[in-house]
């Protein structure tokens, strides 16, 4: 098989970077911070460090509100299920309002050790206690030591919402023919 590469040029170029990026389907979550002004944000770029200890991490522009309030210590991270589109538009609209105020109209719920709001239908939530950021370029690589974790025991909750070519997306169901 001969594959022809398009946009072959310089790396510094943002919107290749972005296309090229684009082509690696990531899931779709909602990172949160509690206290006295809630905040929250959509981000794909979320992985899975340790299970010994425990870790998670969360890249944040270094321009965006949440990266001065998580870096205060406690967070919470809700990865959105199939269905939840509408909730990652919401927290990746600029215009939304900031405060408690933003949260209005979504189902959450404060997380029971760090008062974290965690989405309700997320496929999983994490509470995480600040580990250790990095340098990430434009970007802060925060980790988070797991504090709690939940799963959905829904089936249609587990199958979680992706982010590819520049669009949301969703897996197939898994069919009873394999």
């Amino acid at each position: 098989m001969t594959v022809e590469y398009a946009d072959t040029t310089d790396v510094a170029e943002p919107g290749l970077l972005r296309r090229a990026f684009g082509t690696f389907a990531t899931g779709v979550t909602v990172v949160t911070v509690g206290g006295r002004t809630p905040h929250g944000m959509t981000a794909n770029s979320f992985t899975a460090v340790s299970l010994d200890p425990p870790l998670l991490l969360v890249c944040v522009d270094r321009t965006a509100v949440m990266h001065r309030r998580i870096c205060l210590g406690f967070f919470g991270v809700s990865v959105l299920a199939a269905g939840q589109e509408r909730v990652a538009r919401h927290f990746a609209d600029a215009r939304r309002p900031l405060g408690a105020a933003m949260f209005e109209g979504v189902g959450c719920e404060p997380g029971r050790l760090t008062g974290a709001p965690l989405i309700t239908g997320a496929a999983a939530r994490f509470e995480c206690e600040l580990f250790r950021t990095c340098d990430g370029g434009d970007h802060t690589i925060v980790i988070g030591r797991l504090l709690s974790v939940d799963r959905a025991s829904d089936a249609a909750a587990r199958g979680g919402l992706l982010f590819a070519g520049g669009r949301f997306r969703r897996l197939a169901p898994e069919g009873g023919d394999n």
